[in-house]
């Protein structure tokens, strides 16, 4: 792990660790629950309490792992229809691309946002409510976004698999 950080500061760039099966075993236990006392862990993975806290350490240090989360309920918090949103724009320019992205950022209940190839430019995926929430949001906001040429919106209706899981 110190060869990764070594290589990370060096380069300064996105280096794919190189991770042992400890350290994966690691990742998957705290994929799966990340509230697991650091005793705990170390017992699953076979490490001393130390020895499994130094190496969590050090995966966050390298960036491995980026954060701790708690995962929410959105049908539980009025936040249960998931709709996917394509979005074409007019034009192909860095300038374009640098306002819509400024302002879709903005748009409330948007949990991921990506450049895509294809059919469209750019990928939406949002949560609300229900299809009146999501109407109201599309008329205030949605239309409003600069440089929009054409949105298509996808309404989930049941989710099969949703993770927050990579494979490992």
């Amino acid at each position: 792990m110190k060869a990764i950080n070594e290589r990370t500061k060096k380069s300064g760039a996105d280096v794919t660790p190189l991770l042992d099966r400890i350290d994966r075993a690691i990742l998957k236990t705290l994929q799966r629950d990340a509230s697991i006392s650091n005793v705990a862990l170390a017992e699953k993975v076979r490490l001393s309490p130390p020895a499994c806290l130094r190496r969590v350490e050090r995966l966050k240090e390298a960036g491995v792992i980026k954060g701790v989360v708690a995962l929410l309920n959105g049908d539980v918090l009025d936040a249960g229809m998931v709709v996917l949103i394509g979005v074409v724009l007019d034009r192909s320019t860095p300038d374009s691309f640098a306002q819509f992205e400024a302002a879709a950022q903005k748009v409330s209940g948007c949990m991921e946002f990506h450049v895509v190839t294809g059919e469209f430019d750019y990928f939406m995926l949002l949560r609300t409510r229900d299809s009146q929430s999501f109407n109201r949001l599309h008329a205030e906001q949605l239309l409003y976004l600069p440089g929009v040429r054409q949105i298509r919106s996808f309404m989930g209706l049941r989710q099969v698999v949703s993770t927050t899981q990579l494979p490992l």
